[in-house]
């Protein structure tokens, strides 16, 4: 059956507090008029403070789940967060190999506290298996550190980052995302031998939890309704922007993202600058 209605499906972890993970990308699919589905690779006890416990589900359900969605609602696009262990990695990207759609890959690699949430070989995997078939990846930056094996201070080696993972490490697109660098957010997308430059306001908010897989979750919408690359990732950092300048102050820790935001108020659209490498 062919659907007119575009359809995402994100492949991640839950967070039962609903700001990251699979329910935060399909609060944001819905946001974006985009029909979002689901396949659960983690079950995860966490909440605004930090992450208390995780239950990883069977490989033989996760593939079950990829058939239910795959065989009855193809998706127009797919992306991916938690992915545990290298056994789903190699699994998951098996699939994905037969899927001609737009693939965005959110390397979930480091959490907020700074730690790694995968073993050196489980990184390795990420980096040969899955990065090569990604339409977009999309680290922060001790995540594209991990993935380039080298520090990123500055604008310059975002820049040198973004190129890495595209003409070294075989994705489609790269935006390297500078939350964590000083000044101005502003994320690099290297596509099509350019660099796009998406800077924004900074907001002072420890409200944060869950920007990547929103991030993330939009332009796995914007793909799924036919937009090009650059025109999804310049309405994804306006929707992360306005996620995060209009905080909820919800949770004892660092809170999640509001992602209605963009409907509060009107600020000026995020414009990208370009040049040839």
């Amino acid at each position: 059956m062919n659907h007119t209605i575009p359809l995402a499906l994100s492949i991640a972890g839950t967070d039962p507090t609903g700001g990251a993970g699979i329910q935060a990308d399909l609060k944001t699919f819905q946001e974006r008029e985009v029909y979002g589905m689901s396949v659960i690779t983690s079950v995860v006890a966490q909440n605004t403070i930090g992450v208390q416990d995780v239950h990883h589900i069977p490989l033989d359900f996760i593939e079950s789940q990829l058939k239910s969605v795959l065989s009855d609602l193809p998706p127009h696009s797919v992306k991916t967060g938690m992915i545990a262990t290298p056994e789903m990695m190699e699994m998951i990207a098996a699939y994905l190999r037969n899927q001609s759609i737009p693939y965005v890959l959110d390397p979930v690699m480091v959490a907020k506290s700074g730690h790694a949430l995968m073993d050196p070989a489980s990184q390795d995997i990420v980096r040969e298996a899955l990065v090569p078939l990604a339409t977009i990846v999309t680290p922060n930056i001790p995540e594209a550190e991990i993935l380039v094996d080298f520090q990123i201070q500055d604008l310059y080696d975002a820049q040198r980052a973004a190129k890495v993972l595209v003409e070294e490490l075989g994705a489609e697109a790269a935006v390297v995302k500078g939350g964590h660098l000083k000044g101005e957010a502003v994320d690099i997308l290297y596509v099509n031998n350019r660099f796009y430059t998406f800077p924004s306001i900074r907001t002072n908010t420890k409200h944060t939890h869950g920007t990547g897989c929103t991030f993330s979750a939009v332009l796995a919408a914007e793909l799924a309704k036919q937009k090009s690359i650059v025109e999804a990732v310049s309405i994804a950092k306006k929707f992360i922007t306005d996620a995060i300048r209009y905080t909820l102050n919800i949770g004892n820790g660092n809170g999640p993202t509001n992602h209605w935001g963009y409907r509060l108020k009107n600020i000026p659209t995020v414009k990208g600058e370009n040049h040839h490498v």
